[in-house]
């Protein structure tokens, strides 16, 4: 039984950084090249959609997670099929809802595998990193509802049914989560500037706080193991 235990908490280690890999592709490979127009890429992005829900389901038994990954996931198809056949006005509301359901379930999900029993290893840091993006994700589709809601909210990007809208959004996100600041895309309401201050806060204080106990932690017992 506790060979058992080992073998599983070992293969969840390995899936944190695959989901992490997947994550990445979807973000940085998948998104620019959705913003070509080609469904082919929105259809490959609810591909590795479907093996994230499947690392997922693996690393956490939770009932609840498996319900909104498949929720969001469904929706993510359906808009696909609708946009191919009709351009529905809320289109860009529910994409932006299905992925914050995905970022906030992710996130939980990972910080339990990150967090849980066994021994601090490199795979957990890097699934310490994964919700470090999932951050950006997540305030990427509340700068959507933002945007949505609240016409000029972002000077630099417009807020339309395009499929170049999640490259921009993610863009705008992460170079706030980074504090790059381009200014290219800069916010202009109150509430966005609120919230692009939050994630920049977040930002800085993830990395120099919670990701730097765990590098300390793993380098530990590694040492520890040295001198054993």
């Amino acid at each position: 039984m506790v060979i058992k235990d080992r073998l599983r908490l070992s293969l969840n280690d390995w899936l944190l950084t695959l989901l992490t890999f997947l994550l990445i592709l979807i973000v940085f490979v998948f998104a620019p090249l959705q913003a070509s127009g080609n469904f082919v890429f929105h259809a490959g992005t609810i591909t590795l959609l479907l093996a994230v829900m499947a690392g997922m389901t693996t690393i956490s038994r939770s009932k609840t997670a498996l319900v909104l990954m498949s929720l969001a996931l469904l929706t993510n198809f359906v808009v696909f099929l609708e946009r191919y056949y009709y351009s529905w006005p809320y289109n860009l509301h529910v994409l932006a809802a299905s992925w914050l359901i995905i970022a906030t379930t992710l996130s939980v999900v990972v910080m339990q595998a990150v967090f849980g029993p066994g021994y601090v290893t490199y795979h957990r840091i890097v699934g310490a990193v994964l919700v470090y993006l999932l951050i950006a994700v997540g305030f990427a589709c509340v700068f959507t509802f933002l945007g949505l809601s609240i016409d000029g909210a972002f000077k630099g990007i417009e807020f339309e049914d395009d499929r170049s809208l999640a490259s921009k959004v993610f863009y705008l996100s992460f170079a706030t989560l980074t504090t790059t600041g381009y200014g290219d895309i800069v916010p202009i309401h109150p509430w966005a500037r609120s919230l692009c201050n939050a994630e920049a806060v977040i930002g800085q204080l993830y990395p120099a706080t919670l990701l730097a106990r765990l590098v300390t932690l793993e380098l530990g017992e590694q040492r520890h193991h040295a001198e054993g």
